[in-house]
């Protein structure tokens, strides 16, 4: 059977996943539908304002459209944000004071997440130089929560709990939103006042609810990864309490002003219509997922999550065993991308990660990950970690390309 024939055969078998799948775009598309009418969305809402930023109507409603969406009391939606990190860092430094605990109950957290609380780096100005004290949770040796040692694990100090919905570059099993419920229970059981908060990267849409549904008090994510859909040129998101979403926006801004401020500079047509389109495009990305990881587990590579496994986040993970093998799949990937198909990836160094990474990234917004794209850290067990696409057989023609240059395991 040639490459071709091996992908049509994957699509048959899938075709029932990607008809639940569509089942599901159509529930999330009518909660945004909804807000959006609830809201009385109009053209006018789309011009933005200049300097300072004061009384963007646009900007206001969308707060208010994408805080109904995700289901939070409160959101501030911003092209300030220059990163899903940032809007993570933001709502940490607005939440902890000195002398707090913060505990990370996933595991280790994201790489780019490290300097932010202090675990690499100096003189930057992290969590712990500002004296907040940090803990985390060992995953089990099977890489899930450890349910034991969580139910014992918040103190009277514990201020805040990091739960991180995806693997990020770890093999393990993302969270899904039963699990996010069952964190937050146990946690408010030990301390009510602990401030559970989701980082919310590559999630978004992926289930019929958001954390804030099942009492996260707070969410941060990225605009250039799933409720950009795809089309959102920067930005980032931050939605929950209200009172958390305005101690994130003082950070991001300043005391006295916090959600107050912040141009649009004319963006507002594409921050709505990337929510709109948001359900959709998540929808052939976790196509897109399945099919990746059905074609590498025929060629015999270990792959996260399983074919047909319930998808939890946009991230397809694939164990490829090499250095070399990861790097011919992301330049197959990259050859068979819309922009910058001439490019050859070559490993690299990132601001943010302690590894050299090849990343595979010819989208049309740089850096987007709603968009199909593919990386990993040059570090064993050399795991490719592929995510977004804005339609499924984008996915199929570069997967054609990559299992021609990978080979089988």
């Amino acid at each position: 059977m040639n490459r071709s024939e091996q992908l049509q055969a994957a699509v048959k078998a899938l075709f029932p996943i990607f008809y639940g799948i569509d089942t599901r775009v159509k529930q999330n598309l009518k909660k945004v539908l909804d807000s959006f009418r609830e809201h009385r969305v109009g053209v006018h809402h789309f011009a933005g304002v200049s300097g300072y930023g004061h009384d963007d109507l646009g900007r206001q409603t969308l707060d208010k459209v994408f805080a109904q969406a995700m289901g939070a009391e409160a959101a501030a939606v911003r092209v300030q944000f220059v990163s899903g990190t940032h809007a993570i860092a933001c709502c940490l430094f607005g939440v902890l004071r000195p002398g707090d605990e913060m505990l990370a109950v996933v595991g280790a957290p994201y790489d780019t997440l490290e300097e932010v609380i202090g675990l690499r780096g100096e003189n930057q100005g992290s969590l712990i130089e500002f004296g907040i004290n940090y803990r985390q949770l060992p995953l089990t040796p099977e890489g899930k929560v450890d349910w034991q040692a969580l139910a014992q694990a918040v103190s009277d100090r514990t201020r805040l709990v990091l739960i991180q919905r995806s693997c990020g570059y770890s093999w393990r099993d993302s969270l899904s939103i039963t699990d996010i419920e069952k964190i937050v229970q146990l946690v408010k059981q030990q301390n009510p006042d602990t401030v559970c908060f989701v980082d919310n990267c590559y999630g978004e849409f992926v289930e019929d609810r958001e954390p804030p549904a099942v009492g996260a008090d707070l969410i941060a994510g990225s605009l250039i990864k799933n409720p950009g859909g795809t089309i959102v040129t920067a930005g980032g998101y931050v939605a929950g309490r209200a009172d958390l979403v305005e101690a994130a926006a003082c950070r991001l801004t300043a005391p006295g002003i916090g959600s107050a401020g912040g141009a649009t500079f004319e963006q507002n047509r594409l921050l709505f219509q990337g929510l709109f389109l948001a359900p959709q495009m998540v929808g052939e990305a976790l196509k897109g997922n399945h099919l990746t990881a059905y074609v590498f587990q025929q060629l015999g590579y270990p792959v996260n999550p399983l074919p047909m496994a319930p998808r939890r986040d946009v991230i397809q993970a694939v164990k490829l065993g090499s250095p070399e093998k990861l790097i011919a799949l992301c330049r197959a990937i990259q050859h068979h991308s819309p922009i910058g198909s001439y490019l050859e990836p070559v490993p690299a160094e990132m601001y943010g990660y302690e590894s050299q990474l090849v990343m595979a990234g010819g989208t049309f917004i740089d850096g987007s990950t709603s968009e199909f794209s593919a990386d990993g850290p040059l570090r064993e067990p050399y795991i490719a970690f592929c995510q977004g696409g804005t339609h499924w057989t984008h996915v199929a023609i570069a997967l054609e390309a990559a299992i021609e240059a990978v080979g089988e395991a």
